[in-house]
């Protein structure tokens, strides 16, 4: 196998790259961000997503940096409970600590940080750096997120809408309010629809919440600081129940992070001439389906193992596109679905549907 470039440092590249290096193929990672750069939310990995992530990562140590849940339970904004699950193998853990524990499994020499890849115009299937050099390798494994610059150069009919739904993540550090939540996936949700508050325990200090609303509803200026934000949630969530009041106002909102969510109309092909795309970047998903890392996982060692076992980069890639894209499209379907129960009000909503997409 020849040399690979891997386009992105997320999740995805991660993942591609920890697989790579398990079975000895040649790559190199480049990462438009810093290497410091660790900002983000956090990750539900449903019990599949944990044992792709075990064949790559200490489990003792991915088990150290997340938390185990042990029910979800949808209750009111005003906290009365209306339904409860339980729940089997199904791990939350911040983006920022999984982002470091895959990163332990790269080589210094083998990933260059702040280096911008784009598409070539002028010549099909090539790479280059932002200086102009093109990258040294026979095939790229994109996995730039769900805004793919390359993906968008390569599939130039591509129509990429905007979800009805944003999303506000925040990580409070208080041992005072972990202490008070069991190991549960927490969600409240208002009566008139379109607008939840989650509540996922990390560690025995720290919190990670995000606020999920129907932007149509819920107007948010598009040019939000982080002032703008803090100054939405105090408005936004001021009657809540206590638990969600007490969160967003003892909340420091230095890294929150506003998510505008995005979906392709209709997926394109997860691969042309030597350049193969990997999670968000060949298929976004929507949050609602809980799948990203584990849909990125899975992407991950199903390439590797096309790329070990077929004789040819373009057998290697059909077969990946034709084990993977089945799975996806059901997780895409699971997404609206899910969507439009969000946007319904609470008493049309369907009784106790679990946010977690499975095949």
């Amino acid at each position: 196998m020849n040399k690979i470039a891997v386009v992105g440092a997320g999740i995805s590249g991660l993942s591609i790259a920890s697989y790579l290096e398990k079975h000895q193929l040649d790559y190199h990672i480049y990462e438009r961000r810093k290497k410091d750069d660790l900002t983000g939310h956090g990750f539900l990995l449903p019990k599949e997503g944990i044992e792709y992530l075990s064949q790559i990562v200490d489990q003792s140590l991915l088990y150290k940096q997340g938390n185990f849940l042990k029910k979800y339970i949808r209750y009111s904004h005003q906290g009365k409970i209306l339904a409860e699950k339980e729940l089997h193998d199904v791990f939350v853990i911040s983006r920022s600590s999984l982002i470091d524990i895959l990163a332990r499994n790269i080589p210094a020499e083998k990933i260059t940080y702040e280096e911008t890849v784009i598409p070539c115009t002028l010549q099909k299937g090539k790479l280059k750096k932002h200086d102009g050099t093109y990258l040294d390798s026979d095939l790229a494994i994109v996995s730039d997120g769900s805004k793919s610059r390359i993906r968008r150069e390569t599939f130039q009919d591509e129509v990429m809408r905007t979800v009805q739904e944003y999303e506000i993540v925040n990580i409070i550090k208080c041992k005072e309010i972990a202490a008070c939540l069991e190991d549960n996936f927490m969600k409240y949700h208002h009566e008139d629809g379109g607008l939840t508050f989650g509540i996922l325990k990390l560690s025995e200090d720290t919190v990670l919440w995000y606020a999920q609303f129907d932007h149509e509803k819920y107007k948010i200026s598009e040019a939000s600081t982080v002032e703008n934000l803090k100054s939405y949630m105090f408005e936004i969530f001021n009657d809540w129940d206590p638990m969600v009041s007490s969160i967003v106002k003892g909340s420091n909102y230095e890294n929150v992070h506003l998510w505008r969510v995005y979906e392709l109309e209709k997926l394109n092909p997860f691969f042309n001439d030597n350049i193969v795309f990997i999670g968000d970047a060949a298929h976004p998903l929507i949050p609602f389906t809980s799948q990203g890392v584990t849909s990125a996982l899975k992407d991950s060692f199903t390439l590797t193992q096309c790329l070990i076992t077929e004789e040819n980069r373009v057998d290697a890639f059909r077969k990946y596109e034709a084990e993977r894209k089945p799975e996806i499209e059901i997780h895409i379907r699971n997404g609206r679905t899910l969507l439009n129960e969000f946007l319904k009000p609470l008493h049309q909503q369907t009784e106790n549907i679990l946010p977690i997409s499975y095949k």
